[in-house]
Protein backbone atom coordinates (compact mmCIF):
# COMPACT_ATOMS: atom_id res chain seq x y z
CA UNK A 1 0.00 0.00 0.00
CA UNK A 2 1.20 3.43 -1.01
CA UNK A 3 2.83 5.99 1.98
CA UNK A 4 1.83 9.23 1.74
CA UNK A 5 4.55 11.66 3.13
CA UNK A 6 1.73 12.67 5.76
CA UNK A 7 0.14 9.31 7.42
CA UNK A 8 -0.34 6.01 6.83
CA UNK A 9 -1.69 2.90 5.33
CA UNK A 10 -2.04 -0.39 7.34
CA UNK A 11 0.51 -2.46 5.46
CA UNK A 12 2.56 -6.06 6.28
CA UNK A 13 4.78 -5.33 8.88
CA UNK A 14 8.05 -4.01 8.11
CA UNK A 15 11.43 -4.39 9.52
CA UNK A 16 13.17 -1.33 10.22
CA UNK A 17 16.00 -0.86 7.67
CA UNK A 18 18.83 1.71 7.99
CA UNK A 19 19.94 3.69 5.23
CA UNK A 20 23.70 5.00 5.60
CA UNK A 21 26.48 4.74 3.48
CA UNK A 22 28.83 4.84 6.48
CA UNK A 23 29.92 2.12 8.93
CA UNK A 24 30.50 2.64 12.44
CA UNK A 25 33.77 4.20 13.44
CA UNK A 26 35.64 5.32 16.59
CA UNK A 27 33.93 4.67 19.52
CA UNK A 28 30.49 4.00 18.06
CA UNK A 29 30.48 -0.04 17.31
CA UNK A 30 31.65 -0.75 21.05
CA UNK A 31 28.67 1.76 22.06
CA UNK A 32 26.06 0.18 19.49
CA UNK A 33 26.99 -3.32 21.23
CA UNK A 34 27.08 -2.56 24.28
CA UNK A 35 24.04 -0.59 24.74
CA UNK A 36 22.20 -3.66 22.22
CA UNK A 37 22.94 -6.10 24.18
CA UNK A 38 22.37 -4.34 27.85
CA UNK A 39 18.88 -3.44 26.29
CA UNK A 40 18.25 -7.28 24.82
CA UNK A 41 19.66 -8.60 27.83
CA UNK A 42 17.67 -7.01 30.69
CA UNK A 43 14.40 -6.69 28.90
CA UNK A 44 11.49 -7.22 31.20
CA UNK A 45 13.20 -5.73 33.63
CA UNK A 46 11.34 -2.83 35.78
CA UNK A 47 14.73 -0.31 34.83
CA UNK A 48 15.84 -1.15 31.77
CA UNK A 49 18.09 2.24 32.22
CA UNK A 50 21.46 2.75 30.32
CA UNK A 51 23.39 6.17 29.56
CA UNK A 52 25.25 7.05 26.03
CA UNK A 53 27.31 9.54 27.57
CA UNK A 54 29.37 10.66 23.79
CA UNK A 55 31.32 14.11 23.16
CA UNK A 56 29.52 16.42 20.93
CA UNK A 57 29.97 15.18 17.34
CA UNK A 58 30.72 11.73 18.12
CA UNK A 59 27.85 10.67 16.03
CA UNK A 60 25.29 9.99 18.77
CA UNK A 61 22.17 9.90 17.15
CA UNK A 62 24.22 7.81 14.24
CA UNK A 63 24.84 5.22 17.66
CA UNK A 64 20.61 5.32 18.27
CA UNK A 65 19.85 4.37 14.39
CA UNK A 66 21.92 1.56 14.87
CA UNK A 67 20.18 0.70 17.89
CA UNK A 68 16.80 0.63 16.53
CA UNK A 69 17.84 -1.47 13.98
CA UNK A 70 18.77 -3.96 15.27
CA UNK A 71 16.56 -3.71 18.43
CA UNK A 72 13.23 -3.53 15.89
CA UNK A 73 11.30 -1.91 18.30
CA UNK A 74 8.94 1.50 17.86
CA UNK A 75 10.91 4.43 19.44
CA UNK A 76 10.24 7.42 21.27
CA UNK A 77 13.13 9.94 21.16
CA UNK A 78 12.32 13.11 23.14
CA UNK A 79 14.09 16.60 22.53
CA UNK A 80 13.99 19.73 25.29
CA UNK A 81 12.88 22.05 22.77
CA UNK A 82 11.91 22.23 18.92
CA UNK A 83 14.76 22.90 17.03
CA UNK A 84 16.44 20.37 17.88
CA UNK A 85 13.40 18.18 17.49
CA UNK A 86 12.83 19.04 13.78
CA UNK A 87 17.01 18.33 13.28
CA UNK A 88 16.42 14.55 15.37
CA UNK A 89 13.40 14.58 13.07
CA UNK A 90 15.13 15.35 9.67
CA UNK A 91 18.14 13.16 10.62
CA UNK A 92 16.17 10.05 11.81
CA UNK A 93 14.12 10.36 8.01
CA UNK A 94 17.35 9.90 6.11
CA UNK A 95 18.34 7.18 8.18
CA UNK A 96 14.91 5.32 7.64
CA UNK A 97 13.68 6.30 4.49
CA UNK A 98 11.66 3.34 3.94
CA UNK A 99 9.76 3.06 8.05
CA UNK A 100 8.03 5.60 9.01
CA UNK A 101 9.12 8.76 11.14
CA UNK A 102 7.08 10.96 12.47
CA UNK A 103 7.06 14.53 14.13
CA UNK A 104 5.47 14.97 17.41
CA UNK A 105 5.45 18.72 19.22
CA UNK A 106 3.24 21.44 20.29
CA UNK A 107 0.75 23.07 17.47
CA UNK A 108 0.87 26.37 19.16
CA UNK A 109 2.24 29.31 17.04
CA UNK A 110 0.75 31.32 19.88
CA UNK A 111 -0.67 30.13 22.94
CA UNK A 112 -1.94 32.30 25.97
CA UNK A 113 -3.66 29.58 28.38
CA UNK A 114 -6.46 30.47 30.33
CA UNK A 115 -5.80 32.14 33.45
CA UNK A 116 -7.88 34.15 36.08
CA UNK A 117 -5.92 36.98 38.18
CA UNK A 118 -8.17 37.65 41.96
CA UNK A 119 -6.11 40.28 43.10
CA UNK A 120 -7.95 42.02 39.87
CA UNK A 121 -10.37 40.34 38.78
CA UNK A 122 -9.08 39.78 35.64
CA UNK A 123 -10.48 36.88 33.42
CA UNK A 124 -8.08 35.54 30.63
CA UNK A 125 -9.47 33.62 28.02
CA UNK A 126 -7.64 31.02 26.21
CA UNK A 127 -6.17 32.47 22.95
CA UNK A 128 -4.14 29.70 20.62
CA UNK A 129 -3.12 29.70 16.74
CA UNK A 130 -2.58 26.81 16.19
CA UNK A 131 -0.75 25.40 13.36
CA UNK A 132 -2.23 23.44 11.17
CA UNK A 133 1.01 21.47 9.30
CA UNK A 134 1.97 20.45 12.55
CA UNK A 135 -1.62 19.15 13.95
CA UNK A 136 -1.40 16.95 10.65
CA UNK A 137 1.82 15.57 11.77
CA UNK A 138 0.59 14.78 15.19
CA UNK A 139 -2.01 12.85 14.11
CA UNK A 140 0.10 11.07 11.67
CA UNK A 141 2.37 10.19 14.39
CA UNK A 142 -0.77 8.40 16.24
CA UNK A 143 -2.01 6.87 13.22
CA UNK A 144 1.42 5.22 12.56
CA UNK A 145 1.68 3.95 15.90
CA UNK A 146 -2.02 2.24 15.88
CA UNK A 147 -0.74 0.77 12.09
CA UNK A 148 2.65 -1.03 12.17
CA UNK A 149 6.05 -1.18 14.15
CA UNK A 150 8.03 0.41 12.38
CA UNK A 151 7.57 3.97 13.64
CA UNK A 152 10.25 6.37 15.46
CA UNK A 153 8.54 9.33 16.65
CA UNK A 154 10.64 12.74 17.25
CA UNK A 155 8.69 14.78 19.90
CA UNK A 156 9.27 17.33 22.15
CA UNK A 157 8.45 17.56 26.11
CA UNK A 158 4.89 18.40 24.61
CA UNK A 159 4.12 14.80 24.47
CA UNK A 160 3.43 14.07 27.84
CA UNK A 161 0.25 16.33 27.84
CA UNK A 162 -3.17 15.05 27.94
CA UNK A 163 -4.18 13.43 24.41
CA UNK A 164 -6.82 11.77 23.21
CA UNK A 165 -7.80 7.82 24.50
CA UNK A 166 -6.47 5.79 22.44
CA UNK A 167 -8.65 3.14 22.58
CA UNK A 168 -11.09 5.77 20.98
CA UNK A 169 -9.46 6.83 18.39
CA UNK A 170 -8.98 3.15 17.11
CA UNK A 171 -12.27 2.07 18.07
CA UNK A 172 -14.00 5.48 16.71
CA UNK A 173 -12.07 4.73 13.13
CA UNK A 174 -13.32 2.44 10.02
CA UNK A 175 -12.01 0.55 7.24
CA UNK A 176 -13.31 0.52 3.86
CA UNK A 177 -12.88 -1.86 1.06
CA UNK A 178 -13.83 -2.28 -2.44
CA UNK A 179 -16.99 -4.23 -2.80
CA UNK A 180 -17.80 -3.48 0.36
CA UNK A 181 -21.36 -2.84 1.11
CA UNK A 182 -22.35 0.39 2.57
CA UNK A 183 -24.56 3.14 1.38
CA UNK A 184 -22.97 6.74 1.15
CA UNK A 185 -25.58 7.77 4.07
CA UNK A 186 -23.93 5.50 6.31
CA UNK A 187 -20.44 6.59 5.06
CA UNK A 188 -21.46 10.27 5.68
CA UNK A 189 -22.70 9.89 9.41
CA UNK A 190 -19.39 7.72 10.22
CA UNK A 191 -17.19 10.44 9.12
CA UNK A 192 -19.05 13.40 10.63
CA UNK A 193 -19.32 11.09 14.17
CA UNK A 194 -15.73 11.29 13.97
CA UNK A 195 -15.49 14.78 13.73
CA UNK A 196 -14.76 15.28 10.10
CA UNK A 197 -16.33 18.34 8.21
CA UNK A 198 -18.41 19.13 5.35
CA UNK A 199 -16.91 21.59 2.79
CA UNK A 200 -17.37 21.47 -1.12
CA UNK A 201 -15.03 24.56 -1.97
CA UNK A 202 -12.33 23.99 -0.01
CA UNK A 203 -10.94 20.23 1.06
CA UNK A 204 -8.15 20.31 3.69
CA UNK A 205 -7.42 18.08 6.14
CA UNK A 206 -10.30 16.62 8.02
CA UNK A 207 -12.53 17.54 5.50
CA UNK A 208 -15.00 16.24 2.87
CA UNK A 209 -17.10 16.93 0.01
CA UNK A 210 -19.78 14.81 -2.34
CA UNK A 211 -20.83 15.02 -5.86
CA UNK A 212 -23.08 12.31 -6.69
CA UNK A 213 -21.68 9.10 -5.80
CA UNK A 214 -18.26 10.05 -5.22
CA UNK A 215 -17.06 11.06 -1.66
CA UNK A 216 -13.64 13.04 -1.90
CA UNK A 217 -12.02 13.30 2.02
CA UNK A 218 -8.84 14.38 2.97
CA UNK A 219 -7.84 12.36 6.80
CA UNK A 220 -6.03 14.80 9.28
CA UNK A 221 -3.18 13.05 9.16
CA UNK A 222 -2.83 12.60 5.34
CA UNK A 223 -1.84 14.90 2.48
CA UNK A 224 -3.42 13.70 -0.71
CA UNK A 225 -7.45 12.88 -1.35
CA UNK A 226 -9.04 9.81 -0.49
CA UNK A 227 -11.88 9.02 -3.27
CA UNK A 228 -14.43 6.70 -2.68
CA UNK A 229 -16.54 5.65 -5.79
CA UNK A 230 -19.71 3.77 -5.09
CA UNK A 231 -21.89 2.03 -7.48
CA UNK A 232 -25.54 1.84 -5.27
CA UNK A 233 -24.73 0.93 -1.91
CA UNK A 234 -21.61 -0.84 -3.10
CA UNK A 235 -18.18 0.42 -3.11
CA UNK A 236 -16.95 0.07 -6.54
CA UNK A 237 -13.40 1.91 -6.23
CA UNK A 238 -10.80 3.78 -3.83
CA UNK A 239 -8.39 6.06 -5.07
CA UNK A 240 -5.38 8.39 -3.54
CA UNK A 241 -5.69 11.17 -5.90
CA UNK A 242 -3.07 14.57 -5.50
CA UNK A 243 -4.59 17.20 -3.73
CA UNK A 244 -3.25 20.00 -6.15
CA UNK A 245 -3.80 18.37 -9.59
CA UNK A 246 -6.56 15.53 -8.86
CA UNK A 247 -4.41 13.21 -10.84
CA UNK A 248 -5.54 9.97 -9.79
CA UNK A 249 -2.13 8.43 -8.07
CA UNK A 250 -3.09 4.74 -7.36
CA UNK A 251 -5.72 2.77 -6.81
CA UNK A 252 -6.19 1.21 -3.33
CA UNK A 253 -8.03 -1.89 -2.14
CA UNK A 254 -8.62 -0.70 1.43
CA UNK A 255 -8.32 2.62 3.57
CA UNK A 256 -8.14 2.71 6.97
CA UNK A 257 -10.37 6.18 8.25
CA UNK A 258 -9.02 7.80 11.93
CA UNK A 259 -10.98 10.23 13.20
CA UNK A 260 -10.05 14.14 12.51
CA UNK A 261 -8.93 14.87 16.08
CA UNK A 262 -7.56 13.16 19.32
CA UNK A 263 -10.71 13.83 21.08
CA UNK A 264 -12.86 12.04 20.06
CA UNK A 265 -15.89 10.36 21.78
CA UNK A 266 -18.08 7.43 21.52
CA UNK A 267 -21.97 7.94 21.18
CA UNK A 268 -22.79 5.73 23.77
CA UNK A 269 -20.20 7.15 26.17
CA UNK A 270 -21.04 10.73 25.87
CA UNK A 271 -24.10 10.17 27.91
CA UNK A 272 -22.22 8.64 30.55
CA UNK A 273 -19.59 11.10 30.53
CA UNK A 274 -22.25 14.13 30.48
CA UNK A 275 -23.98 12.70 33.29
CA UNK A 276 -21.04 12.29 35.19
CA UNK A 277 -20.17 16.13 34.64
CA UNK A 278 -23.54 17.24 35.79
CA UNK A 279 -22.70 14.89 39.01
CA UNK A 280 -19.81 17.04 39.87
CA UNK A 281 -21.11 20.31 38.88
CA UNK A 282 -24.31 19.37 41.76
CA UNK A 283 -21.26 18.25 44.56
CA UNK A 284 -19.02 21.76 43.47
CA UNK A 285 -22.27 23.91 43.73
CA UNK A 286 -23.07 24.23 47.17
CA UNK A 287 -18.96 24.38 47.90
CA UNK A 288 -18.56 28.03 46.26
CA UNK A 289 -19.74 31.58 46.93
CA UNK A 290 -22.87 33.26 44.99
CA UNK A 291 -21.55 34.27 41.97
CA UNK A 292 -18.92 31.51 41.68
CA UNK A 293 -21.50 29.36 41.50
CA UNK A 294 -23.54 30.99 39.31
CA UNK A 295 -20.56 31.61 36.85
CA UNK A 296 -19.77 27.60 37.20
CA UNK A 297 -23.11 26.72 36.18
CA UNK A 298 -23.66 29.11 33.07
CA UNK A 299 -20.27 27.69 31.65
CA UNK A 300 -20.72 24.15 32.52
CA UNK A 301 -24.72 24.23 31.28
CA UNK A 302 -23.82 25.79 27.66
CA UNK A 303 -21.12 22.94 27.64
CA UNK A 304 -23.18 20.47 28.06
CA UNK A 305 -25.39 22.47 25.27
CA UNK A 306 -22.61 22.65 22.68
CA UNK A 307 -21.39 18.92 23.60
CA UNK A 308 -25.00 17.57 22.54
CA UNK A 309 -25.56 19.45 19.77
CA UNK A 310 -21.90 19.03 18.12
CA UNK A 311 -20.05 16.98 19.82
CA UNK A 312 -17.48 19.30 20.91
CA UNK A 313 -17.39 22.24 22.81
CA UNK A 314 -14.51 24.71 23.58
CA UNK A 315 -12.21 23.72 26.25
CA UNK A 316 -13.61 20.15 26.13
CA UNK A 317 -10.04 18.90 26.90
CA UNK A 318 -10.98 20.03 30.26
CA UNK A 319 -13.48 17.44 30.94
CA UNK A 320 -11.32 14.69 29.12
CA UNK A 321 -11.48 12.76 32.93
CA UNK A 322 -14.72 12.01 32.54
CA UNK A 323 -14.92 11.14 28.83
CA UNK A 324 -11.85 8.87 29.75
CA UNK A 325 -13.43 7.23 32.45
CA UNK A 326 -10.92 7.87 34.88
CA UNK A 327 -10.52 8.64 38.27
CA UNK A 328 -9.51 11.78 40.14
CA UNK A 329 -5.92 12.09 40.16
CA UNK A 330 -5.70 9.13 37.45
CA UNK A 331 -2.63 9.84 35.09
CA UNK A 332 -4.35 11.45 31.35
CA UNK A 333 -3.76 9.61 28.33
CA UNK A 334 -0.96 10.94 26.18
CA UNK A 335 1.13 10.20 23.14
CA UNK A 336 3.40 7.38 25.34
CA UNK A 337 -0.21 5.14 25.29
CA UNK A 338 -0.39 4.90 21.71
CA UNK A 339 3.36 3.11 22.31
CA UNK A 340 3.43 -1.18 22.77
CA UNK A 341 4.56 -2.07 26.27
CA UNK A 342 7.97 -3.32 24.53
CA UNK A 343 8.72 0.65 23.11
CA UNK A 344 12.57 2.16 23.19
CA UNK A 345 12.51 5.29 24.85
CA UNK A 346 15.76 7.94 24.11
CA UNK A 347 15.74 10.82 25.71
CA UNK A 348 17.87 13.16 23.90
CA UNK A 349 20.09 15.51 25.72
CA UNK A 350 19.22 14.21 29.26
CA UNK A 351 20.20 16.66 31.17
CA UNK A 352 18.31 19.36 29.59
CA UNK A 353 14.90 17.15 29.03
CA UNK A 354 14.60 15.40 32.27
CA UNK A 355 14.70 18.66 34.31
CA UNK A 356 12.01 20.12 32.21
CA UNK A 357 9.59 17.13 32.01
CA UNK A 358 9.74 17.19 35.92
CA UNK A 359 8.96 20.85 36.00
CA UNK A 360 5.75 21.01 33.96
CA UNK A 361 2.94 19.42 36.20
CA UNK A 362 3.31 21.86 38.93
CA UNK A 363 3.66 25.01 36.32
CA UNK A 364 0.22 23.69 34.87
CA UNK A 365 -1.69 23.01 38.31
CA UNK A 366 -0.74 26.21 39.69
CA UNK A 367 -2.29 28.20 37.03
CA UNK A 368 -5.57 26.09 37.57
CA UNK A 369 -5.83 26.53 41.01
CA UNK A 370 -7.34 30.01 40.57
CA UNK A 371 -9.93 29.15 37.76
CA UNK A 372 -10.93 26.15 39.82
CA UNK A 373 -11.59 28.30 43.77
CA UNK A 374 -13.70 31.06 41.39
CA UNK A 375 -15.61 28.78 39.33
CA UNK A 376 -14.39 29.37 36.03
CA UNK A 377 -13.75 25.52 35.79
CA UNK A 378 -15.11 22.29 37.45
CA UNK A 379 -12.13 20.63 39.79
CA UNK A 380 -11.76 17.51 37.60
CA UNK A 381 -10.29 20.70 34.73
CA UNK A 382 -6.77 19.77 37.36
CA UNK A 383 -6.84 16.31 35.42
CA UNK A 384 -6.31 17.91 32.16
CA UNK A 385 -2.75 17.85 33.00
CA UNK A 386 0.55 16.55 31.41
CA UNK A 387 2.15 13.37 33.41
CA UNK A 388 3.91 13.71 36.77
CA UNK A 389 7.52 13.07 36.78
CA UNK A 390 6.39 9.74 38.83
CA UNK A 391 4.20 8.71 36.02
CA UNK A 392 6.04 9.54 33.11
CA UNK A 393 8.67 7.02 35.55
CA UNK A 394 6.42 4.04 34.79
CA UNK A 395 6.75 4.25 31.11
CA UNK A 396 11.06 4.45 31.35
CA UNK A 397 10.64 0.89 30.49
CA UNK A 398 13.51 0.71 28.28
CA UNK A 399 15.93 4.14 28.01
CA UNK A 400 18.69 5.19 26.49
CA UNK A 401 19.49 8.68 27.86
CA UNK A 402 21.91 10.43 25.64
CA UNK A 403 24.41 13.64 26.66
CA UNK A 404 27.52 14.58 26.36
CA UNK A 405 27.24 16.00 29.86
CA UNK A 406 24.76 13.62 32.03
CA UNK A 407 23.15 14.43 35.35
CA UNK A 408 23.38 12.56 38.47
CA UNK A 409 20.08 11.31 37.80
CA UNK A 410 20.73 9.24 35.08
CA UNK A 411 24.04 8.50 36.01
CA UNK A 412 23.06 6.95 39.49
CA UNK A 413 20.42 4.67 37.81
CA UNK A 414 21.57 3.69 34.34
CA UNK A 415 22.55 -0.30 34.48
CA UNK A 416 25.72 1.14 32.83
CA UNK A 417 27.23 4.16 31.05
CA UNK A 418 28.32 3.59 27.73
CA UNK A 419 31.17 6.38 26.49
CA UNK A 420 31.55 7.24 23.06
CA UNK A 421 34.87 9.47 23.18
CA UNK A 422 36.40 9.41 19.97
CA UNK A 423 34.99 11.23 17.05
CA UNK A 424 34.66 9.05 13.69
CA UNK A 425 35.98 12.44 12.41
CA UNK A 426 38.89 11.68 14.25
CA UNK A 427 38.49 15.82 14.78
CA UNK A 428 39.79 17.25 18.43
CA UNK A 429 37.86 19.84 20.62
CA UNK A 430 38.07 23.31 19.45
CA UNK A 431 40.10 25.78 20.40
CA UNK A 432 38.91 27.74 23.50
CA UNK A 433 40.26 31.49 24.27
CA UNK A 434 39.41 33.40 27.31
CA UNK A 435 39.34 37.25 26.76
CA UNK A 436 38.64 40.60 28.86
CA UNK A 437 34.31 41.57 28.42
CA UNK A 438 35.97 44.99 28.30
CA UNK A 439 35.33 45.51 24.33
CA UNK A 440 34.01 42.19 24.15
CA UNK A 441 31.57 43.58 21.08
CA UNK A 442 34.07 45.05 19.04
CA UNK A 443 36.29 41.90 19.28
CA UNK A 444 33.55 39.71 18.48
CA UNK A 445 33.04 41.74 15.54
CA UNK A 446 36.71 41.58 14.18
CA UNK A 447 36.59 37.78 14.81
CA UNK A 448 33.56 37.50 12.91
CA UNK A 449 35.26 39.29 9.49
CA UNK A 450 38.10 37.16 9.57
CA UNK A 451 36.11 33.88 9.82
CA UNK A 452 33.41 34.85 7.42
CA UNK A 453 36.27 35.71 4.72
CA UNK A 454 38.16 32.54 5.78
CA UNK A 455 34.17 31.27 4.14
CA UNK A 456 32.86 29.87 7.21
CA UNK A 457 30.08 30.74 10.01
CA UNK A 458 29.99 32.68 13.27
CA UNK A 459 27.51 32.08 16.50
CA UNK A 460 27.27 34.20 19.08
CA UNK A 461 25.31 33.69 22.42
CA UNK A 462 24.19 36.57 24.37
CA UNK A 463 22.14 36.75 27.97
CA UNK A 464 18.80 38.15 26.32
CA UNK A 465 16.54 38.24 23.71
CA UNK A 466 16.71 42.12 23.53
CA UNK A 467 20.43 42.05 23.53
CA UNK A 468 20.68 38.91 20.78
CA UNK A 469 18.04 41.32 18.59
CA UNK A 470 20.29 44.56 19.29
CA UNK A 471 23.90 42.61 18.78
CA UNK A 472 21.84 41.53 15.22
CA UNK A 473 21.47 45.03 14.55
CA UNK A 474 24.58 46.48 15.05
CA UNK A 475 26.37 43.65 13.36
CA UNK A 476 24.09 44.73 9.99
CA UNK A 477 25.12 48.06 10.79
CA UNK A 478 28.09 46.78 9.95
CA UNK A 479 27.53 45.28 6.97
CA UNK A 480 27.85 41.79 8.34
CA UNK A 481 25.13 39.62 7.62
CA UNK A 482 23.28 38.33 11.01
CA UNK A 483 20.12 37.12 12.16
CA UNK A 484 19.28 35.90 15.58
CA UNK A 485 17.42 33.05 17.21
CA UNK A 486 15.49 33.24 20.49
CA UNK A 487 11.79 31.16 21.67
CA UNK A 488 9.59 34.20 20.41
CA UNK A 489 10.46 32.43 16.51
CA UNK A 490 7.94 30.17 15.23
CA UNK A 491 9.39 26.59 15.34
CA UNK A 492 8.98 25.89 11.51
CA UNK A 493 10.72 28.90 10.96
CA UNK A 494 14.07 28.54 13.78
CA UNK A 495 14.94 25.14 11.43
CA UNK A 496 14.48 27.77 8.21
CA UNK A 497 16.73 29.99 9.82
CA UNK A 498 19.70 27.12 10.67
CA UNK A 499 19.61 25.92 7.27
CA UNK A 500 19.95 29.20 5.74
CA UNK A 501 22.82 29.73 8.05
CA UNK A 502 24.36 26.56 6.68
CA UNK A 503 23.47 27.52 2.91
CA UNK A 504 25.36 30.60 3.49
CA UNK A 505 22.44 33.31 2.85
CA UNK A 506 23.71 34.89 5.91
CA UNK A 507 26.65 34.39 8.07
CA UNK A 508 26.58 35.08 11.85
CA UNK A 509 23.55 33.67 14.13
CA UNK A 510 23.33 35.19 16.96
CA UNK A 511 21.08 33.33 19.84
CA UNK A 512 20.51 32.86 23.62
CA UNK A 513 19.64 29.04 24.46
CA UNK A 514 18.89 27.41 21.19
CA UNK A 515 22.41 27.27 20.24
CA UNK A 516 23.52 24.92 22.09
CA UNK A 517 22.69 20.90 22.76
CA UNK A 518 22.44 18.66 19.26
CA UNK A 519 22.67 21.62 16.91
CA UNK A 520 24.71 20.15 13.93
CA UNK A 521 26.39 22.85 11.93
CA UNK A 522 29.63 21.84 10.64
CA UNK A 523 29.77 25.07 9.08
CA UNK A 524 30.75 27.41 12.36
CA UNK A 525 34.03 28.21 12.74
CA UNK A 526 33.78 30.19 15.51
CA UNK A 527 31.76 30.84 18.63
CA UNK A 528 31.50 34.03 20.49
CA UNK A 529 30.21 33.56 24.38
CA UNK A 530 29.31 37.22 25.71
CA UNK A 531 29.18 37.34 29.52
CA UNK A 532 30.65 34.53 29.55
CA UNK A 533 31.00 34.61 33.83
CA UNK A 534 27.64 35.80 34.43
CA UNK A 535 26.18 33.49 37.40
CA UNK A 536 22.69 31.79 35.89
CA UNK A 537 21.70 28.04 34.08
CA UNK A 538 22.51 29.56 30.59
CA UNK A 539 26.35 30.17 31.72
CA UNK A 540 26.98 27.34 34.31
CA UNK A 541 29.81 24.11 33.12
CA UNK A 542 26.78 22.31 31.39
CA UNK A 543 25.57 24.74 29.26
CA UNK A 544 29.02 26.18 28.66
CA UNK A 545 30.40 22.80 27.30
CA UNK A 546 27.26 22.13 25.21
CA UNK A 547 27.91 25.81 23.71
CA UNK A 548 31.31 25.33 22.77
CA UNK A 549 30.18 21.77 21.50
CA UNK A 550 28.70 23.64 18.51
CA UNK A 551 32.10 24.06 17.12
CA UNK A 552 33.64 20.64 17.39
CA UNK A 553 32.22 19.49 13.78
CA UNK A 554 35.20 21.86 12.07
CA UNK A 555 38.42 21.43 12.04
CA UNK A 556 39.58 24.62 11.97
CA UNK A 557 36.74 25.88 14.81
CA UNK A 558 37.90 28.27 17.52
CA UNK A 559 35.95 29.68 20.58
CA UNK A 560 36.52 32.67 22.25
CA UNK A 561 34.54 33.43 26.02
CA UNK A 562 34.60 37.06 27.23
CA UNK A 563 35.12 36.65 30.97
CA UNK A 564 37.02 38.45 33.63
CA UNK A 565 36.14 35.70 36.61
CA UNK A 566 36.16 32.33 37.25
CA UNK A 567 32.38 31.50 38.66
CA UNK A 568 31.08 28.88 41.16
CA UNK A 569 28.94 27.65 38.61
Amino acid sequence: MPMNALGTISSPAQKFRLASSFQPTGSQPQAIEKLTSGLTANVGQKDNLHTLLGVTGSGKTYTVANVIERLQRPTLVIAHNKTLAAQLYNEFKEFFPENRVEYFVSYYDYYQPESYIPSKDQYIEKDALINPKIEQMRLAATASLLSRRDVIVVASVSCIYGLGNPENFQKMGFEIRVGERISRREILTRLVDILFQRNDLDLSPGRFRVKGDTIDLVPGYFNDIIRIELFGEEIDRISEVDRHTGRVKEDLKYFFIYPARHYVIPEEEQKAAMDSIMAELEERLPELGMIEAHRLKQRTMHDMEMISETGSCKGIENYSRHFDRRLPGEAPYCLLDYFPDDFLLVIDESHQTLPQLRAMYNGDRSRKKSLVDYGFRLPSSYDNRPLRFEEFQKHMRNVIFVSATPAQYELERSAQVVEQIIRPTGLLDPLVEIRPIDGQVRDVMAEIRKIVAAGDRALVTTLTKRLAEELTDFLAQNDIRARYLHSDIDTLERTEIIRELRLGRFDVLVGINLLREGLDIPEVGFIGILDADKEGFLRDEKSLIQTIGRASRNAGSRVVLYADRITGS
